[in-house]
């Protein structure tokens, strides 16, 4: 398939998956604008291989309009939107409330402004995606973390409205997660643990999550469907 001028948008690409994706997109040819929280070396090297990258905080609705204003100043189209950008925060007692709400801000009210404000940018393109990074866990329920497991399932309802609102201009779909890849620090019990929650029972790396989205972006006729890529845990 031919790459398209104009760029693709992944938001949260300055380490780990959204990083790899971001740097195999440029391997394959793609522009690309990224967005980032914090200053790391993964943005200033992909920086250095011609992307554009812009900061941006989806803590709160005046961020994301903001930098939504942003994103327009930089460009008229795009290929495709990726909301990799995620928070991973404990519900401290006494601060729940702030931390179910920036969990909805940064996993569903980003996503939500996003794809409306950006979807005359995604018109100027054919074809045009959004992928929506969710989770697993949102299959099921987490008993220790049940505010960052309901912003995921409801980024995974907000997959099948944009499908549904947006088709057939516009392709939405999602990718589901699970253990993609471990942190330098986790133990080797944590990590046995880990392994033994899923059928296939490896630490298959992020190339599983960027064969997933070119699959959604290739193929012309899947929308409104989040791909499970978590090694089996459905079936343990």
């Amino acid at each position: 398939m031919s790459v398209s001028a104009a760029p693709i948008l992944i938001t949260g690409a300055s380490q780990r998956i959204g990083l790899y994706c971001a740097e195999r997109l440029l391997d394959d040819g793609y522009s690309l604008i990224v967005t980032y929280r914090s200053e790391r070396e993964g943005i200033e090297r992909l920086q250095q291989r011609g992307a554009m990258a812009l900061p941006a905080d989806f803590s709160s609705e005046a961020g994301i309009l903001a930098f939504i204003d942003q994103l327009k100043q930089h460009t008229d189209s795009l290929r495709a939107i990726v909301h990799n950008a995620s928070d991973w925060l404990a519900e401290v007692p006494g601060e729940e409330a702030e931390a179910f709400i920036q969990l909805f801000n940064v996993h569903m009210l980003a996503p939500y402004l996003i794809n409306l404000h950006c979807q005359t940018l995604l018109e100027h393109s054919t074809p045009a995606d959004i992928v929506h990074i969710s989770d697993d866990v949102a299959r099921k329920g987490s008993a220790n973390r049940p505010a960052y497991c309901a912003s995921k399932a409801g980024l995974d309802s907000l997959t099948l409205s944009f499908a549904a609102r947006f088709a057939p201009q516009i392709k939405v779909n999602g990718i589901a997660p699970a253990l993609i890849m471990f942190n330098t620090d986790d133990d080797a019990e944590y990590r046995n643990k880990s392994l033994k929650k899923s059928a296939l029972g490896i630490e298959p790396g992020p190339l599983v999550i960027y064969q997933s989205l070119r699959y959604l972006l290739d193929n012309p006729y899947v929308t409104g469907t989040t791909l499970t890529v978590n090694g089996g845990r459905h079936l343990k």
